[in-house]
């Protein structure tokens, strides 16, 4: 009787952690959209100077969105460079429905296409994966801070499991790699910040430990999630 009270208890510190953690990001910001992947010099979308949630002064042509981000993501592109053109990509696919479906079209195709021919590939199914858990928490979405004023009906991710995708990237990647690709489980880890939480956890373990010999890695774990006054990003993903 002790035993079962107290796993209950237990079960409920627990939940209430959550909601809290959930609380908190909810109020802070969706955490693929509104935390900014640091680069370095690596070429992107182009940006102007701003982090997310578009003014309605940038200058670029939405028609070249697509063309755009599939010669950036290139095989030898690193993760973190395509987290944060996919980020950018969303951002500009919300005032954009055509560029928006297409995109996700061209990386779902580009993915299919290679499974069928018996090579698949990591990167592919990472790129289709992310861009389908970005646009579930931008594109369609009426949020409280948005100030762009545009709207979209319709997500062109909607019944799309993006982390599924993403977790099959994981495995394919590790298998190629034999190890674990720290930026990858870095992605992973934003993704299922609220849950699966085992899964979470041992996603941010490996990118956390992968950060001491990723120096970029390592600098984006330790800038903040969003704002001075934030927790930085190692300690909002392991505070699961």
């Amino acid at each position: 009787m002790r035993r079962s009270m107290i796993r209950s208890l237990g079960l409920f510190v627990a939940m209430i952690a959550t909601s809290l953690l959930l609380a908190t990001v909810a109020q802070a910001g969706p955490p693929l959209i509104c935390h900014t992947i640091e680069i370095g010099q690596a070429k992107s979308l182009p940006w102007n100077g701003h982090n997310w949630n578009l003014s309605g002064g940038e200058s670029y042509d939405t028609k070249n969105l697509v063309r755009d981000t599939l010669e950036i993501l290139v095989p030898d592109t690193p993760i973190l460079v395509r987290m944060e053109t996919l980020r950018r990509a969303t951002l500009y696919a919300r005032k954009d429905p055509v560029a928006a479906k297409e995109l996700l079209a061209r990386l779902h195709a580009r993915a299919t296409s290679a499974e069928s021919s018996g090579h698949p590939e990591a990167l592919a199914w990472f790129d289709v994966g992310y861009l389908a858990e970005t646009y579930k928490q931008w594109i369609g979405q009426n949020l409280p801070h948005m100030t762009d004023g545009m709207r979209m009906d319709a997500n062109p991710a909607a019944g799309v499991d993006g982390y599924a995708l993403v977790k099959k990237a994981v495995a394919l990647r590790s298998a190629a790699l034999h190890g674990d690709d720290p930026q990858m489980e870095f992605a992973a880890a934003l993704i299922t910040l609220s849950g699966p939480q085992a899964e979470h956890r041992e996603y941010a373990q490996k990118a956390i430990a992968g950060a001491k010999t990723d120096s970029l890695l390592a600098q984006n774990l330790a800038t903040r999630f969003l704002g001075p006054q934030t927790e930085t990003m190692s300690q909002l993903l392991a505070k699961n």
